[in-house]
């Protein structure tokens, strides 16, 4: 961390008159002197935010060498992976649904180490989220690269508004905006570049004639036209329903089409996005011609398996294949951590696994009852230091003029509800009239929980001026599933708070009276996967403001939705 010194802050805005002057630990004390508050204030001055990953799997079980990685690949709710590549370079995107940046982007060479490089969504015009719930916004984003034309697409729904993609020639660059597809629809689309220059869409969508039952939908393509970037033709059925109609499998979706040697395969999942998760694959003649099931499908799933096994991984499926240049496939995929089996705040993560072919000549991920694993093998590939999987610990000074990636708003940039440069070394979060339960863009900047057990500080200076502002962490799920440690003014009194939002507003947890400081207060949040712990300090010595709080209540058990929680830094005018 780095030590800011003689610091005053008149109107929201700091005036540094000193300079770095070496690294310190977080939990020491940051500011050298004393900071004063303008009576009116109304932003909140953040010094740094820590995230360290301290599950018990990773320490217990430390990889057997340098080509070895833990599964999952991606953690936290990095959900609906796709893959791609033109034989060098590979790209991974998944989906953000209403955060914004929309779908980041992840560069690999070798499959095994991978760097987010950007978002592929990054500007407005790309992403109108005005309005959308937490888990509406952009489904199963689709990467592809067209030989044909050395492009690379990609290709989403955005559930209120249709289905479109955008385009680049460069990935590490910036993206088109939107192509609209009027004739595409339902969702999760996907782009299929065939040998002879000819282009597909296929997607999930209504069967002919209607569906029959809750949830039958189908697969279906349409021909795409490359140089005027529009479908053409009939959208042709190609699965009714699943792998056997007449057991009525429900929500065939996150489609994908190949060509291997000759042959034309369509993979899918298939069951929807819980425990009866599974992939399923079919093999046709042509992009557009009858695909039968293959005899021995899912060839992905952890559906059938004991529920008590230990260290369960449930609701895989949403796969993705990709080969390398030395002729081994592997598949990305979607899967859930839960604690036994019971529940988890991590959402839909990313997972890795070689894929095997049958005598018959089908892909599959798994069988019979096979467990996706926890660490795997890559021969011939060497783990460098910036892994994205196991234990980590992220530490973020503010030092730099714009945010790193791992950081989200809600719906939106958040235009004018941060600084990183109005007082350099500091985010400074303006007290918006948002409060983060409505469907608006709060003054919130958040990341992925990545890990059961975890740790999470920040330093804080704000001097609320009425009950109504309030600033500090905010453990989010959703709009009616968040816990809210703030800083807020009671009378004349300043308080720690932890607040419960749910679907009738906030309920107060816990309070304690904070002393007149002229320094930070410092908020921590501690959680062994089950439970949270939230701690304040204006010193060294850390307060529990609450213990033993309910992490099930932010799961997708006890809640609606597609992500996993995310935790940030807010600020607010507006009481929830």
């Amino acid at each position: 961390m780095k030590k800011k010194i003689s610091i005053s802050i008149l109107r929201g805005v700091v005036l540094l008159l000193g300079v770095s002057t070496g690294l310190i630990s977080c939990n020491s004390s940051i500011k050298a002197n004393k900071v004063q508050f303008a009576s009116d204030s109304l932003v909140a001055h953040f010094d740094y935010f820590t995230y360290k990953g301290e599950d018990d799997f990773y320490k217990e079980n430390p990889l057997p060498g340098d080509d070895y990685y833990y599964n999952p690949i991606l953690p936290g709710w990095y959900s609906d992976p796709s893959i791609c590549s033109n034989g060098k370079d590979y790209f991974m995107v998944t989906s953000t649904f209403s955060f914004f940046p929309g779908v980041p982007l992840f560069h690999s060479t070798d499959l095994m180490n991978w760097k987010q490089v950007g978002h592929v969504l990054d500007r407005p015009e790309q992403l109108p989220l005005d309005g959308q719930r937490t888990s509406e916004g952009i489904f199963a984003p689709a990467i592809s690269y067209n030989p044909h034309n050395q492009t690379w697409y990609m290709i989403t729904t955005n559930i209120r508004k249709g289905n479109f993609f955008v385009k680049t020639k460069d990935p590490f660059g910036a993206w088109s905006d939107p192509v609209w597809l009027p004739d595409v629809h339902g969702i999760d689309p996907s782009f299929f570049f065939d040998d002879d220059g000819k282009a597909y869409i296929v997607n999930n969508d209504e069967p002919d004639g209607g569906s029959t039952y809750e949830g039958h939908r189908a697969i279906r393509v349409l021909q795409f036209d490359v140089e005027s970037e529009k479908t053409f033709g009939p959208s042709i059925m190609l699965v009714n329903g699943g792998v056997n109609l007449a057991e009525k499998p429900i929500w065939i979706e996150g489609p994908h089409l190949y060509k291997i040697n000759g042959n034309y395969f369509l993979m899918c999942a298939e069951g929807g996005t819980s425990v009866n998760h599974r992939e399923v694959i079919f093999k046709g003649d042509t992009p557009t011609g009858k695909f039968k099931p293959w005899a021995n499908n899912p060839i992905l799933t952890q559906k059938h398996l004991d529920p008590d096994r230990a260290l369960p991984i449930t609701c895989a499926g949403h796969a993705d294949l990709i080969t390398k240049d030395n002729g081994q496939w592997w598949s990305v995929f979607l899967a859930c951590r839960p604690i036994d089996n019971e529940f988890e705040n991590l959402g839909r993560e990313t997972y890795l696994m070689p894929v095997h072919w049958s005598q018959d000549g089908f892909p599959y991920i798994t069988k019979g009852d096979e467990l996706v694993p926890r660490i795997i093998q890559m021969e011939g590939v060497k783990r460098d230091t910036s892994a994205t999987f196991g234990n980590f610990e992220k530490v973020d000074d503010f030092d730099r003029s714009e945010l790193a990636l791992e950081w989200m708003a809600l719906r939106g940039p958040a235009t004018g509800l941060y600084s990183l440069t109005e007082n350099p070394g500091y985010l400074t979060l303006k007290c918006a009239d948002v409060a983060s339960n409505e469907l608006k863009t709060p003054a919130y900047l958040s990341r992925r929980l990545q890990h059961h057990k975890f740790e999470c500080s920040t330093s804080l200076y704000f001097n609320p001026q009425s009950e109504s502002e309030s600033a500090g962490l905010l453990l989010y799920k959703d709009e009616t599933h968040q816990y809210l440690m703030v800083l807020a003014k009671v009378g004349n009194q300043l308080q720690t708070q932890l607040k419960k939002v749910g679907r009738g507003g906030a309920e107060l947890l816990a309070s304690q009276k904070i002393g007149q400081t002229d320094g930070p207060v410092k908020l921590k949040v501690s959680s062994n996967g089950r439970e949270f712990s939230f701690f304040y300090t204006t010193a060294d010595e850390w307060n529990l403001l609450a213990s033993k709080v309910d992490a099930r209540y932010l799961s997708t058990a006890e809640s609606y939705g597609f992500t996993g929680t995310n935790i940030g830094l807010y600020a607010s005018s507006k009481t929830e």
